[in-house]
Order: structure tokens, then sequence, then C-alpha cells
């Protein structure tokens, strides 16, 4: 959903067809009718290249008779998509979002809706090449319904599937720790053989995995003697921007836009509730973080209300208005920048104050985490979501180092599971699904 200052709104329904075509229509019928067909498109892409997130990246390049066949494989499966398809893969991996969506769409209103997905925790705008591929990045999924590109509200938040995850495992008997951090990987004769907590416990394993940044992983809690320096060499020029800000808002009532008006809770509230009014809207939010140096005048936002659909997440009579917000400069993860933060919060509540006029009234409270306290209290450097950007050099093979895209790494019994790995980037499960089946076929596991 996302209003405009004219006064209308335009709402993409995952369920009913015929009202995404008349909110489009209000801007642009030949957009209304384009819809489909580029939904087709979408759809068509992803059916070959989802599969391909699942899969695990043979070492391209490489000429060991073990490594040729994977690759062979991996040219094989391309041939499904036929030479229009591979034309249309190139374009997503090369094109600008805001290019792609000029080749279908007339409206700035649709485009806008659009061009969300292909910068979000991104470090580019709209206009640079390679945000085709974040949005079909984005687009690929869906929670069950078939409706790409849909996003799942987790009854009791996003702890909740840190919950579920942990019953699970300890159903199968494994020990669950926290406030236990890790300072060091313990090494013998470039095998891993456990880890040291800061407290000073030992824990030895024959296998360990690790799931958190790779520069925390590689270069903090390794000695960089113990990797090959080609490896060394990559890790450290992996990029991890964001300039990203994540603000929680208590609100006493729902926002009641002036094009849909009432506080009552109607289906706008219950979907993205965005602040991004055309692609040059987004860009311009970018260019004053890349080039001025300054957080956004503009911010755009990517919003939700989740307690629209579980009560359960705040007490009767309020709401939390949930925004991912972009652009602040990259390097804001070294400093605090609490005064410049607040002052952007502002901005954005403006923002909506402008198209629901009793949204600054109905604040509570709210607090701001930007990319400091993402890396400091979360440990996503740079404040990345995706624990490295998802740009074409950081993709597939090369995530996150030439010749260990296999959720491997040079220590043997180290495996690596993080977002930094290949289908990392969500809340998916592939990469440390892929780290236990690599441990699996090295047969690492001790039998039972």
């Amino acid at each position: 959903f996302q209003a405009f200052p004219d006064g209308r709104a335009i709402t993409v329904y995952a369920d009913d067809a015929k009202k995404s075509y008349d909110s489009i229509a209000q801007f642009s019928k030949k957009d209304a009718d384009t819809l489909p067909k580029w939904e087709a498109w979408m759809k068509g892409v992803s059916d070959v290249l989802g599969p391909l997130l699942l899969s695990v990246p043979p070492h391209l390049g490489s000429l060991k008779l073990g490594d040729l066949i994977p690759q062979v494989q991996a040219a094989w499966n391309m041939r499904k998509l036929g030479q229009r398809g591979v034309a249309d893969v190139t374009r997503l991996f090369s094109m600008s979002v805001s290019d792609l969506l000029d080749d279908w769409f007339e409206s700035d209103a649709i485009k806008a809706m659009l061009t969300v997905n292909g910068v979000i925790g991104t470090w580019a705008g709209p206009d640079e090449p390679g945000t085709a591929y974040v949005m079909l990045h984005h687009s690929i999924g869906d929670v069950g319904d078939g409706h790409l590109g849909s996003w799942g509200f987790q009854q009791g938040g996003m702890g909740a599937v840190s919950d579920s995850i942990r019953g699970s495992a300890e159903s199968f008997g494994c020990e669950i720790r926290t406030e236990a951090k890790v300072a060091k990987i313990l090494t013998r004769g470039g095998r891993a053989v456990g880890v040291a907590l800061e407290n000073g416990d030992e824990l030895r394993a024959p296998v360990v995995v690790t799931t958190v940044h790779p520069k925390i992983a590689f270069l903090d809690l390794l000695d960089r003697n113990e990797l090959p320096a080609d490896f060394v060499w990559d890790i450290e020029r992996w990029k991890t921007r964001s300039g990203t800000v994540k603000i929680n808002v208590a609100i006493s009532e729902l926002p009641d836009f002036t094009s849909m008006p009432g506080t009552e809770q109607q289906d706008h509230h219950t979907g993205s509730v965005e602040l991004c009014f055309s692609p040059q809207y987004a860009e311009r939010a970018f260019q004053d973080a890349h080039i001025d140096r300054l957080p956004s005048n503009a911010p755009f936002v990517d919003g939700t209300i989740p307690t629209t659909l579980d009560r359960k997440l705040a007490p009767e009579g309020v709401h939390v208005f949930s925004m991912f917000t972009q652009w602040v400069p990259e390097d804001w993860n070294t400093e605090p920048h609490r005064e410049e933060l607040d002052a952007y919060a502002q901005r954005i509540f403006e923002g909506y104050d402008s198209l629901a006029p009793n949204f600054k009234s109905s604040i509570i409270d709210y607090q701001v985490i930007g990319p400091y306290d993402m890396e400091q209290d979360l440990g996503l450097i740079g404040g990345n979501i995706f624990h490295g950007e998802l740009s074409v050099d950081q993709l597939f093979h090369m995530r996150p180092a030439p010749g260990y895209a296999d959720f491997r790494t040079p220590i043997k019994g180290l495996y690596h599971g993080s977002c930094a790995t290949h289908g990392g980037g969500g809340v998916n499960g592939i990469p440390g699904w892929q780290a236990y089946k690599a441990a699996v076929k090295d047969k690492a596991l001790p039998k039972k």
C-alpha cells in the first residue's frame, strides 16, 4: 500500500486481482493491464532461478576432475531457459531496477512499489546496475500460498522463529547456550576442534558451523595465518555496506490515511505500508547518503504493522509500526549518531503524517536502531542484514569467496552457514541446511 500526497493511493492485493486492477488503473490502465504479464514473466524466471538457490554452486574455473562435473551439470540445468530466457536472466543480473521497470510500466505509482524490493537492505539506489537482481531475489519465494514475493508474518514476532528452531533442536537432544559469546574457533593441525567462549569455557566438537558474519568468523575468531592468503584477501574486501535504519514505533491508533480514511483496521493496514513516491524518490534518498554524505532528507520506508495480524505483540489499544528505512552514510556503523538519527526519524514521521494526519499525534514511543547498533549489538557488520551485499560480484560461486561457495571453509571440520553464503538473504534456512548437508557428505559427523 502506498498513499500519495494528492489524496490517491495504490494497493496491490495478493488474493484479489480485480481490486488490484482497479487500484492501479487510477494511475494507468496500461499498467493495470501489464501487471499480470509482469507477474507471469517473473514467475517464469523464478521457476528456473528459484531452484538454483537450493543448489551448491560449483567451483567455476577449477580444472580439477571432481569440480568439472558439477560445472557441466550447472550449465546443463540452464538449458531450460532457452535463448530468450538467457537474455532475460542477463538483464536481471546486469540492469538497474529502474531501467527494468521502465521497460514494463509507465506510472511512477506502480514503479515505486516494485522499486522497494530492488533496493531493500542494499547500498545502491534503484538506478544502480544489478538492483534488478535484488528485486528478483526478494520475489522468488512465497510463504506457501503460491504468490511470488509475498511475505509472512510469524505469530509471536521474529523471536518466535528462533524459539521454534530452539524447540526443534532441543527435541533432538541439543543443548542451547545463550549469553555465551564465542571468543575463538579452536583448531589443531588445520582442523576445527571446537570453540572457546569469552568466559574461558572450551567446547570440543568434531564439527563447527559458523553462522556469524564472515568478517567475524574468519578475521576475528581465527588466526589469519591459518587461512590461505587469497581467502583472507577476499574476506577483508567483502562488501557489507547498507546505510539502513530500523525504527519501531508504538502508536495508539492505526494511521488514518487521507486517501483511505479510518482508524479501524482495513486491508491496507495489514500489508506493506510504504513511503516511496517514485523510483526517483528512492534514488534521491540514496544520493543524499552516497554523494552528499548526509542522512537522507526524505528516506524511503518499507513499513509493516504486524499487530494488525498478531494482537499479542502489543498491549490492548497499542499497535507497533515496524519501519525498515534507508539511507544514512555507509560509515555510520562506526559511531552512534544519536541526534542525527532522531532527526532522521522525525522526517519519516513527518512524511507519514502528511499522508495520515493522525500519525504523529498517535506516537507513544519509538526506537531507532542505526548501523552502529546493528553492528555492535547484532554482529551485522556495516548494518547489512544479508551479511554482505547482494551485488553481482558477491553472488553464487563468489559468495563469500571463489572456491568456498560450497559451504565449506579452508579449515577442515569448519562449515559456513551464514547469510553470506549462496541462498542467503531472507529468513529461509538454506545456508544452515546446506552446511549440514556438506558435513554429512564429508562424513564429518560422528555416527550415532
